[in-house]
């Protein structure tokens, strides 16, 4: 099993999950996060003085998924969300070593 974790534009999102639905992804955990990459934060004007907001609004994206269908979930993600500008986002793969499911005790590829 693996988790996949992206981080996208917000403004991609509806491209993405459209995307994983027409794969199969039937569930993913999604978190709003701000980060600072290239794109060097955005500076705003309160009252006539400009501050600087260092972080940018992203969505983050948690998907755990048998082995087998990782490949083709991360170019999902990859196709649906490019822009091709700076900012595009990233996508991290990890090995997840145990999933239960609390409500039956479901393990592993079961859980998922």
């Amino acid at each position: 099993m693996k988790k996949i974790e992206a981080i996208i534009r917000v403004t991609q999102f509806e491209a993405v999950r459209d995307a994983l639905a027409a794969i199969g992804v039937q569930f993913f955990t999604l978190k709003e996060v701000r980060g600072y990459g290239l794109q060097k934060g955005q500076r705003l004007m309160y009252r006539g003085a400009n501050h600087g907001a260092d972080f940018i609004a992203r969505l983050q994206m948690d998907i755990v998924a048998e082995s087998g269908m990782v490949e083709g979930i991360v170019k999902a993600i990859e196709s649906a969300g490019k822009t091709g500008k700076i900012g595009d986002g990233k996508i991290f793969v990890f090995d997840i070593e145990t999933a239960i499911r609390i409500r039956t005790g479901e393990r592993n590829e079961e859980a998922v």
